[in-house]
């Protein structure tokens, strides 16, 4: 089994090597020896970006390498369908969206299991205009609301049946604002570390954010993905890859995360310095990464009680049919250790 090793510190003229070297020291010992580096694919779901920046961390700084993992991250795309290559044993691990997908593949029998959920929030908003709208349930059968289709079958139908939203109210979404800065009575939808940004720099104004995941759309987001006979087969891999990203996420979010994002803008060079920064903003401001759970278990948790909700809250919404075991999509094997809690004591100080 991969054991973990206490946390060492080495001398280094650089704020980088030295927290590097925090990590590399609280990480778990290479069940492989040192020379011997497992070469594993990790594909995102989308263009690098700070929303993937505790795995580039991880590459970045060796926290992958040093036990015993050679991690290549794919990134995504709008041609790219990194899931499938999952499937196909193309790659090795997957970057899924939420739990939804994990409930789906159960139901048509593929065994893809989640093994880690980076985000405990899901990162999805509806905008508002500045003022417009005092609370959540005051957009509720009233406000224009633009929403895309993947939106419209998933948490708007859950909108719907907890909250009164309407079919009605909703406005298709084309990933255009233009329609949202027009109209001061509408909302959009969009994602916190994202569309918030390009509002405010295309519309002059910083938009209202409803975190739909503060309304109970409690699903957890940014999953790690992989085969059921990965787990089988190489137990140790896995955990070397979980307890990395987690590791990944401490130092991309506290620590020194030049590395990493240099590594985003090499796969995705129209990412800018300003949009990095705000997204990482936005992920600490509302808990998306590191809040409620992984306060004592640690980045990555998941919970038996939290996944039953969650699908209990789908089913309701007609988003998916009852009567599936929800437990085989996904397992708490690999999590809920407390990874990383004392390197990010070391990196803030509390």
């Amino acid at each position: 089994m991969i054991r973990h090793i206490t946390r060492r510190t080495r001398q280094s003229g650089s704020g980088r090597a030295a927290l590097a070297a925090t990590a590399l020291g609280v990480l778990v010992a290479s069940p492989f020896g040192a020379s011997a580096q497992e070469a594993v694919t990790f594909g995102t779901n989308w263009l690098a970006q700070a929303e993937h920046g505790g795995f580039y961390q991880a590459v970045a700084d060796g926290t992958y390498a040093a036990c015993g993992l050679d991690v290549t991250i794919v990134p995504g795309g709008p041609q790219v369908n990194n899931r499938a290559l999952m499937l196909a044993g193309k790659i090795d691990f997957h970057m899924g969206g939420n739990m939804l997908q994990a409930f789906y593949a159960q139901r048509e029998g593929i065994p893809v299991v989640v093994v880690a959920a980076m985000f405990q929030k899901e990162p999805q908003v509806i905008l508002t205009h500045p003022g417009k709208y005092d609370s959540w349930e005051s957009l509720a059968g009233t406000a224009p609301l633009l929403i895309g289709d993947n939106g419209f079958n998933s948490y708007y139908q859950w909108m719907i049946s907890e909250y009164g939203f309407t079919v009605e109210q909703r406005r298709p979404y084309t990933f255009n604002p233009a329609p949202f800065l027009a109209d001061e009575t509408s909302g959009q939808q969009g994602y916190v570390t994202s569309e918030p940004f390009a509002i405010e720099r295309e519309g002059g104004f910083m938009p209202d954010i409803f975190l739909i995941a503060d309304q109970g759309f409690s699903t957890y987001s940014t999953t790690i993905e992989t085969m059921a006979d990965t787990i089988s087969e190489r137990p140790e891999a896995v955990q070397c890859f979980v307890d990395g990203s987690i590791l990944g996420w401490v130092n991309y979010l506290y620590g020194d995360n030049s590395a990493a994002n240099d590594l985003i803008q090499k796969d995705n060079p129209e990412m800018t310095d300003e949009q990095i920064a705000f997204s990482i903003e936005k992920m600490k401001e509302y808990g998306i990464v590191d809040s409620g759970e992984t306060l004592t278990l640690g980045i990555g948790a998941m919970t038996d009680a939290r996944n039953a909700d969650f699908y209990e809250k789908m089913v309701a919404a007609g988003v998916i049919e009852g009567g599936l075991d929800i437990t085989q999509s996904y397992t708490l094997d690999f999590v809920n250790k407390g990874v990383g809690l004392e390197l990010k004591t070391t990196l803030t100080g509390n």
